[in-house]
């Protein structure tokens, strides 16, 4: 992918036009040129910048050392602090229902037949409400909204 700046206006092209009249007038072929005739015309490699696309954006072009850079610009969020940990909040507890869900009728058998409960299936219950807990409280204690927005459940 390439950039130029054209009348003010950075352009980027994914695919590079067979014609251009430029500084030279290319009747064909110039998608095809060598880079130091591209670069000569302006057209300039874009690096594609590495980010969270949760939290981070890319914003404007600007060129340096020959290549079009994106300046990365950090998310915003309409929600408050508050109401975003409400909502990561219920996607906890729906992640841990989820978990759940399997072993669930194990109790219900428990309670309308009396058969025992399996040791492992307990333990692996307590595992997951202990870790729903350890979890929870993370949440509870993140003061930014990006952190709220990034946090994956273990």
């Amino acid at each position: 992918m390439r950039a130029n700046n054209i009348n003010g206006k950075i352009e980027i092209f994914n695919t590079l036009p067979s014609a251009w009249n430029g500084k030279k007038h290319y009747m064909g072929g110039f998608a095809s040129s060598p880079v130091e005739v591209l670069e000569e015309e302006g057209f300039y490699e874009v690096v594609d910048p590495q980010i969270n696309e949760k939290v981070e954006e890319k914003g404007d072009l600007y060129l340096e050392n020959n290549k079009y850079y994106y300046t990365i610009k950090p998310k915003t969020w309409t929600e408050s602090l508050s109401e975003l940990k409400e909502k990561k909040l219920n996607e906890l507890d729906s992640s841990t229902k989820g978990l759940l869900a399997n072993t669930d009728w194990y109790y219900i058998r428990k309670l309308d037949r009396g058969i025992e409960v399996p040791q492992e299936i307990k333990d692996s219950r307590a595992i997951i409400l202990n870790n729903h807990n350890d979890q929870k409280i993370e949440i509870n204690n993140l003061s930014k909204k990006a952190d709220i927005i990034i946090y994956e459940f273990k």
